[in-house]
């Protein structure tokens, strides 16, 4: 099992990046979340999401997790990626996915 994952975060023309370290907090399932950011509202956002159950997370529906109503309150962006950056580095610090990149190749 991993016990932490860091995810960097270049969202494109904002330019306002991102790196999301998750740490897992040792005998729990539960994570620590540290965001730095360019951006004021992803810097908001870290206010609202520290320590997450992983388990719980994962198994909530896209909008009932903290890390996604915390974007939905704050982000002015809907397409912003940030959140589920967020969510992917809670996953890979958890073990509960394989740690792969992720792109969008846009054209």
């Amino acid at each position: 099992m991993s016990d932490s994952c860091k995810v960097t975060v270049n969202p494109g023309v904002c330019r306002l990046n991102t790196v999301i370290t998750a740490n897992l907090i040792p005998g729990t399932m539960e994570v620590h979340v540290e965001i730095k950011s360019d951006c004021p509202n992803v810097r908001k956002m870290r206010e609202q999401i520290d320590n997450v159950s992983a388990y719980e997370e994962i198994a909530k529906k896209m909008f009932d997790t903290v890390v996604y109503r915390s974007a939905n309150d704050i982000l002015p962006h809907p397409a912003c990626p940030v959140p589920s950056a967020v969510m992917k580095a809670i996953e890979g610090a958890s073990g509960l996915c394989l740690k792969k990149n992720v792109t969008f190749d846009i054209e």
